[in-house]
């Protein structure tokens, strides 16, 4: 997951402001590539860039090849390699290979391809970007890639010339509780790429003063997460000890394709909390689904830590899938 992932929309926005833009993915790797495939760098006409696509080893050189495309309207593939001396030269040494289409907008990208592709990523809609190099025929697919895609990692697929772009959703963290672990996990997650939001119809738990910047929603968990949706890229985290506020969140959790459930509480509070959701009709493999007690056992001790062992585990789960 990187952690800038709004390069078509900054690529959007420099087009239409009448700067230019240029797009940079990769779109194959080999070896200990720097970066995984379907990482991105973003490029204005002005040469202002953001994102990366191999962590700063040839940035320079693909700002200078996008903007040599941006100015013949046409696209590139981009090849870098610790074998091949140029490549060198721009500073790939940490070893691999990697492949970057530049596609300038207007030009090769079609400006409302990339607006609807902005409007479906807004409306957490997935959806799959193809190019057909040899025809430079480019399309959004809507309906055909399963939903397997929905908690992959965003990549490229290669059938012959064509390649295929699966934009998911943003990660979503839904935190039911703000209580001083929310404090440490809301920020660490925003680091590596989720968009959080806090539950507490407790006011003095859920303030401005304590999250500072943060998406507090002050109603009950069930309502608000109804209201909310719980997709299959929402990891949610219950955090009150209070039965009143986790048990119903887990009953919109259980009930979601949410890839991560999690909640604190020692080994016989999770017993209590499973009894009384199989009493509410819950089955054995939903609840295997819930993480309790939450995070890693990796020996934390204070909300700091408990957060890095959440956090931990849910990347655990969106990456290995237990």
């Amino acid at each position: 997951m990187d952690v800038f992932e709004n390069a078509p929309e900054q690529a959007l926005t420099w087009h239409e402001a009448g700067r230019g833009a240029v797009l940079a993915t990769v779109i194959e790797t080999w070896g200990s590539a720097p970066r995984r495939v379907g990482a991105q760098l973003v490029i204005a006409g002005d040469g202002e860039m953001q994102g990366s696509v191999s962590g700063g080893c040839v940035e320079g050189a693909v700002v200078l090849e996008a903007t040599d495309a941006l100015e013949k309207g046409e696209h590139q593939l981009l090849e870098y390699g610790v074998s091949d001396g140029d490549a060198f030269a721009v500073g790939l040494a940490c070893g691999g290979t990697i492949r970057i289409l530049v596609e300038p907008v207007g030009a090769v990208l079609p400006v409302e391809v990339l607006r609807d592709l902005v409007a479906a990523r807004a409306a957490r809609t997935p959806v799959a970007y193809e190019v057909h190099l040899e025809t430079g025929a480019r399309r959004l697919v809507h309906d055909t890639y399963d939903d397997r895609f929905a908690t992959d990692k965003s990549g490229f697929e290669q059938e012959g010339a064509v390649f295929v772009a699966i934009h998911n959703p943003p990660l979503r963290l839904i935190v039911v509780g703000a209580v001083h672990i929310a404090q440490a996990l809301v920020p660490m997650a925003r680091i590596v790429g989720y968009d959080p939001m806090i539950i507490d119809p407790r006011a003095a738990f859920g303030s401005e003063a304590r999250f500072p910047g943060e998406r507090i929603v002050p109603d009950w968990p069930d309502e608000a997460m109804e209201e909310l949706g719980v997709d299959s890229r929402s990891a949610v985290v219950l955090l009150t000890h209070d039965p009143k506020l986790d048990d119903p969140a887990l009953h919109i959790a259980l009930a979601s394709k949410a890839f991560y459930i999690g909640a604190l509480g020692s080994k016989r509070t999770h017993a209590a909390r499973l009894e009384r959701l199989t009493s509410a009709g819950f089955d054995t493999h939903q609840l295997g689904r819930i993480k309790g007690p939450i995070g890693l056992d990796i020996g934390a001790a204070g909300p700091p830590e408990i957060a890095v062992s959440i956090l931990g585990e849910m990347t655990r789960v969106l990456r290995r899938g237990a």
